[in-house]
C-alpha cells in the first residue's frame, strides 16, 4: 500500500515508525514531516491544510490511504473534502469528518454533546465579547479556582486556571477583548474546577464499534511539580497505575460507550482515534476534554505498546470491521521525555544544531526538527524538539532509561522536566 501521513510532530513520527513496520506497506509519504520522519519514509513539502495540494499528490502517487495526524485539517474538514470528491471518495481517510472533529474544535460543542448524552463532566457556561460583563459576574458568583478555556483550537495552550476572581476576570478580558489565543478565544468556556488526577484514554472507532488502546498520562506544565504555563506536553507514561480494571470499567460504561452511542444517535460518522482527557475524582472519571486524534506526547508512549500491525487496524476502521480485531498490548511500561527549546512555550529560537552521541538505546521521535538545506545538519524547528521514549519493566525503569538517553542528545538551550511520573 501507498500511505500518506499528514503532520510533522512527534505523534506523526511515532505513527510513521509503527506504520513502516507493516508487511502491507509499500511507500510511506509524510507531509510535511520532519528530520526524523525522513528516515522512515519520504517527506513531502505540502501543508496538511492545503486540501487541493493534498488531492493532487494523492492522485499523482496512487495513494491508498490517508492518515491525519493533527487536529487542524480534521476540524477544517479534510475527510469531508475527500468524501465530496468523485476521485477521492473511495480512498480511506483515518480521522473523523468535520462535525465529529468539533468534539475538539469547539469546547462548547463538546460540552453540549456530553450534557445531551449524560456523560460526566464539569458544569460550565460560555461567554463572548458581548457577554463579558455577565462572565465577570459569573466568576464573582462562583467558587475558586476558575477554569477558563478558549472554545477553539489553541495548540494545547488555551486552558488557564486562575486562583482568584480578580485574576480570572482579567484573564477573561484578555481572552475575549485582546484575542489572547486569536480566534480560538472569541468564545470562552468557564467551568467548575475538578480536583483529582488526570489521565488520557484512547479508542479507535470505525463508526460502529471501538477498540480500547493503552492509556497514558501526560504532563502539560513547563515546570517541575506541575508549575508554570501549559505546554503541548512535556512527557508521558503508560500504563497509568490508578487506571485499574475497576476504574477502567467505569470509564467504558460511563464515558466511552455513551460517547460512541451518542455519536450514532446524533448521526455523526466517526472513523479514527478518540482521545478522552479524563480526571479521576475520588475514584470516578469525568471528561475534561475530547480530542479527535492521538495525543502528543502520549502517542510516543502508547504507539510503541501496540503490537498489532497498524495498517491492519486502519483497514478494519475503513471497512467497519474493527469488531474482528483484538488489540495486542506490550505489558511493559513506557516513559517519554520531551526535550524543548529554551523559552518554550513563549518565545524561543529555531535553527539550533542537534547532536546525538553514540549508544542511544531508546526510541527517538522527532517533533520540531528539520534538516538544514545548506549544512545538511539536523536543527531545531519548534518548541518541542525531540521525544525520547523507552520500555521498562517498571515505570521508574522506563523513565530512567529515557533520562539517560536524553542526556546524549544536545542542542543549545535544551530543557526538559526531570520529574515525569512524579505523582504516580
Amino acid at each position: 500500500m501507498n500511505i500518506l501521513l499528514l503532520g510533522s510532530g512527534g505523534r506523526e513520527h511515532a505513527l510513521g515508525w509503527k506504520l513502516a513496520q507493516s508487511t502491507k506497506m509499500d511507500n510511506l509519504f509524510i507531509a510535511p514531516g520532519n528530520a526524523g520522519t525522513a528516515a522512515i519514509g519520504k517527506n513531502i513539502s505540502l501543508s496538511p491544510n492545503d486540501f487541493y495540494a493534498v488531492r493532487q499528490f494523492v492522485l499523482a502517487n496512487n495513494i491508498n490511504m490517508v492518515i491525519v495526524g493533527p487536529e487542524d485539517p480534521l476540524v477544517n474538514g479534510i475527510h469531508d473534502f475527500f468524501l465530496e470528491d468523485e476521485n477521492l471518495k473511495n480512498i480511506p481517510v483515518i480521522g473523523p469528518v468535520r462535525k465529529a472533529a468539533m468534539l475538539e474544535g469547539s469546547k462548547e460543542f463538546a460540552k453540549q454533546f456530553m450534557n445531551r448524552h449524560n456523560i460526566p463532566t464539569a458544569a460550565y457556561k460560555s461567554f463572548t465579547k458581548d457577554t463579558l460583563h455577565e462572565g465577570i459576574e459569573f466568576i464573582n458568583n462562583s467558587r475558586p479556582p476558575y477554569v477558563l478555556k478558549a472554545d477553539g483550537l489553541a495548540a494545547g495552550k488555551g486552558v488557564v486556571i486562575c486562583p482568584t476572581s480578580e485574576e480570572a476576570s482579567a484573564e477573561l478580558h484578555s481572552m475575549l477583548m485582546e484575542s489572547k489565543f486569536g480566534n480560538a478565544s472569541a468564545k470562552v468556556v468557564i467551568e467548575e474546577f475538578l480536583k483529582g488526577i488526570e489521565l488520557s484514554v484512547f479508542v479507535l472507532s470505525d463508526g460502529k464499534t471501538y477498540k480500547l488502546l493503552p492509556e497514558a498520562k501526560d504532563y502539560k506544565k513547563i515546570g517541575e511539580g506541575d508549575q508554570g504555563p501549559n505546554t503541548g506536553g512535556m512527557g508521558s507514561v503508560s500504563p497509568v497505575s490508578f487506571a485499574d480494571k475497576s476504574f477502567m470499567d467505569k470509564v467504558e460504561q460511563r464515558i466511552i460507550i455513551p460517547t460512541i452511542e451518542g455519536l450514532k444517535k446524533d448521526n455523526i460518522d466517526y472513523k479514527g482515534f478518540i482521545f478522552f482527557g479524563l480526571i479521576n475524582v475520588d475514584g470516578n472519571p469525568f471528561v475534561i476534554e475530547y480530542n479527535c486524534r492521538m495525543g502528543d506526547p502520549e502517542a510516543e508512549s502508547v504507539i510503541p505498546r501496540i503490537q498489532n500491525d497498524l495498517v491492519d487496524l486502519f483497514l478494519a476502521v475503513s471497512s467497519q470491521q474493527l469488531e474482528k480485531e483484538v488489540i495486542l498490548t506490550d505489558i511493559r511500561f513506557t516513559g517519554t521525555i520531551m526535550l524543548v527549546s529554551k523559552g518554550y512555550p513563549d518565545q524561543y529560537e529555531k535553527g539550533k544544531v542537534i547532536t546525538m552521541k553514540e549508544g542511544i538505546d531508546s526510541l527517538v521521535f522527532h517533533a520540531g526538527t528539520k534538516t538544514d538545506t545548506e549544512s545538511g545538519k539536523c536543527v531545531t524547528n519548534g518548541g518541542r524538539v525531540i521525544a525520547v521514549a523507552s520500555f521498562g519493566n517498571t515505570m521508574e525503569e522506563a523513565l530512567q532509561k529515557s533520562y539517560r538517553n536524553a542526556s546524549k542528545i544536545e542542542f543549545e538551550g535544551k530543557q526538559y522536566r526531570k520529574d515525569i511520573g512524579f505523582d504516580l
